[in-house]
């Protein structure tokens, strides 16, 4: 039985490791300045919208979920000929209509992949899940990192489906965004509300800098700064102190809005490296992707990790 696991542009992960663990990216539509680009995680596209400057301020930017005929059309011809069974994990789907597309469009794939399914050679009939991962960026490559470790202990369908739904709410996330004007106008543009014209006033005015704290996409300010270098330091020194305290799951997912350069020189990043490497936790240390950008601002910062209940202050 063959599993395959597939997630969306807006799951943040090292290219090497998609790569290693054959991962299928559900691409995401990307629109910038009227201009339409696909976000299929490609390193050398991604590299180039950071260099260019299409994610900074003063462009239009958008992204629209594939439609379900769109992910109708990519399952049948690339997972159902490849798969016996197949996982979907999606951005939380009270921040998209990735998880209401794909739904969609697995309802129809199921009535229909035999055909499909047999031209190309496979036996057997086909299973499929599309599961909310109440997560975004870091948060999603977390649980996708967390899955592939399922999917290589061969646990069965059922148990992957029950361990895949209830680890999503053990994942804590931290979040600094760069900009918080940035974020209220795109939140807006999305019809969000959730950050005030207040909060991004006092955030520019008073040069605040906010750690965003919570389980999956929902979140609070733990802790306000005056820098971003500040912040960071503060969510790496949380996650090496987590890490040395224990996870669930051997990973810990770090996704930044940055240059490579900029991200080795993150404050506190050794530390955290150190302390990974001490517990045996693989750092899944990668470039926020498009999609990411995007929706958070270039600049950010994005950490996720799984473990017992606790504050972020437990390990300030």
């Amino acid at each position: 039985m063959r599993v395959g696991l597939i997630v969306d542009s807006a799951c943040d992960l090292p290219y090497e490791f998609t790569r290693k663990h054959d991962l299928f990216i559900l691409p995401v539509t990307a629109v910038i300045d009227g201009q339409t680009y696909t976000d299929d995680h490609d390193p050398v596209r991604t590299q180039e919208f950071y260099q260019s400057g299409l994610l900074q301020k003063g462009h239009q930017a958008e992204t629209r979920a594939f439609s379900a005929e769109q992910i109708h059309d990519l399952f049948m011809e690339q997972i159902v000929t490849q798969f016996d069974v197949a996982i979907c994990e999606t951005v939380a789907r009270s921040r998209s209509l990735v998880y209401q597309n794909a739904t969609e469009a697995m309802n129809s794939v199921m009535s229909r992949y035999q055909e499909a399914r047999k031209a190309s050679g496979r036996e057997g009939k086909f299973a499929m899940r599309v599961i909310d991962s109440k997560q975004i960026f870091a948060g999603q490559g977390l649980l996708a990192a967390h899955t592939l470790k399922l999917i290589n202990q061969k646990v069965s369908k059922n148990a992957l489906r029950h361990e895949v739904e209830t680890f999503t709410d053990k994942i804590y996330t931290c979040v600094i965004p760069r900009d918080l004007h940035y974020i209220r106008e795109r939140a807006r543009s999305r019809g969000d509300k959730s950050v005030s014209a207040l909060v991004a006033f006092l955030g520019k005015a008073l040069n605040i800098t906010p750690v965003i704290f919570g389980q999956g996409a929902e979140g609070k300010p733990a802790v306000k700064t005056r820098s971003f270098a500040m912040a960071a330091e503060k969510v790496l020194n949380y996650a090496a102190g987590r890490v040395d305290a224990g996870l669930l799951t051997p990973y810990v997912s770090l996704s930044c809005g940055l240059t490579w350069t900029e991200i080795e020189g993150l404050p506190g990043l050794n530390r955290l490296r150190d302390a990974c490497e001490r517990n045996g936790v693989e750092l899944l240390l990668s470039q926020m992707g498009i999609t990411s950008s995007i929706y958070i601002g270039p600049g950010s910062l994005c950490l996720s990790l799984a473990a017992e209940p606790h504050t972020f202050n437990d390990f300030q």
